[in-house]
């Protein structure tokens, strides 16, 4: 990557641009030709970088249950357990992490679902000693954005604004439905690469923006954007920053780490005997020295002193949820040890 990659990356990550021509309105704020463009953006998805272009959506908004799932396994079970686990289709992001908890997962399952059944299910498995379920119980913020040019970097300091969101009660239509489908896909590198996304929904290219900033401005959706692979772009501390807040402290001190631009996620989560940590936050930092350092200075300006911050060591999945896709998912089918 050069300096000007980097800076397509910085942009497109959080201001992607949801008009019929989108890489030739890119090209446009980089002075570059609409092909130049095509083909660094091409280039940046075929060695690995950029993951995905596409929209992002509200788990919750679209009725989903959703879980941050903690598991203490035996060491040698570790791989076999997590590989078994990464067969759910609602099972997007699973680590192993530096703790006696080891291997930390997220889990979405659709309306209508359970989620502790659906958790239960790996309960066949052999290795898992124990398994704590961490909904989130107030979210405080969410959303990755890799600063890619050093030079850029903000202050360590809680200094961005809360995106303000309508609060609207949400129930997904089947055209809904038919519609987050085309959506979520990754965006093709092509003139026009809504075209056939609009086509298939019988909708105008204009009418898919208006629908598409519609579900923006009531949460349905976060954003449209580029998500990038953290490693390849050379994020490989990615800190969990877990804070034993005290009771009456926890929504003050969730807005202030939800504002730090070093944060991108920050939620309220139960507490268990085992596990006093309420308050969790991520970064993402080139080293574990830098992710450090910056928690440190988190800590100074929210008064918290008892933190600690779980370092994901191996990344068994990650990938995006695909709302409305799903079939039964039954744990029986491949059980081979």
């Amino acid at each position: 990557m050069d300096s000007l990659d980097k800076e397509i990356l910085n942009e497109i990550q959080w201001s992607f641009p949801l008009v019929s021509e989108p890489y030739k309105e890119l090209a446009n704020r980089f002075h570059l030709t609409t092909d130049e463009m095509k083909n660094r953006i091409s280039n940046l998805k075929s060695v690995g970088v950029l993951r995905q272009l596409s929209a992002i959506f509200d788990t919750r908004k679209l009725g989903y249950k959703s879980s941050l799932v903690a598991m203490s396994i035996e060491p040698d079970k570790l791989d076999y357990v997590a590989n078994q686990i990464n067969r759910h289709p609602g099972v997007s992001h699973n680590y192993e992490r530096n703790h006696e908890y080891n291997l930390w997962f997220t889990l979405a399952t659709p309306p209508g679902t359970d989620l502790k059944t659906e958790v239960d299910k790996f309960s066949k498995l052999g290795g898992i000693k124990k398994v704590r379920l961490l909904p989130t119980i107030k979210l405080f913020k969410i959303g990755v954005k890799l600063e890619m040019v050093d030079e850029k970097k903000q202050e360590v300091k809680p200094s961005e604004e809360k995106k303000q969101i309508v609060e609207t009660k949400f129930v997904p239509t089947e055209k809904d439905k038919e519609f987050i489908r085309q959506l979520q896909k990754d965006l093709e590198v092509v003139d026009r690469p809504f075209l056939q996304a609009a086509k298939n929904l019988g909708m105008t290219e204009d009418q898919v923006f208006e629908q598409l900033k519609q579900y923006e401005k009531i949460g349905v959706m976060r954003r449209y954007a580029a998500i990038l692979r953290h490693r390849d772009v050379g994020f490989t501390a990615n800190g969990m920053i877990v804070w034993n807040v005290p009771e009456p402290r926890i929504e003050e001190v969730g807005e202030i780490l939800g504002a730090f631009p070093q944060v991108s996620h920050c939620y309220q989560r139960p507490s268990y005997q085992d596990w006093q940590y309420n308050v969790f936050s991520m970064v993402h930092c080139k080293s574990i020295p830098e992710a450090e350092d910056v928690a440190k200075e988190i800590q100074q300006q929210i008064k918290v002193d008892d933190y600690r911050i779980l370092f994901s060591s191996r990344e068994f999945k990650k990938t995006r949820v695909e709302y409305f896709t799903e079939n039964e998912f039954k744990i029986e089918e491949t059980i081979t040890v």
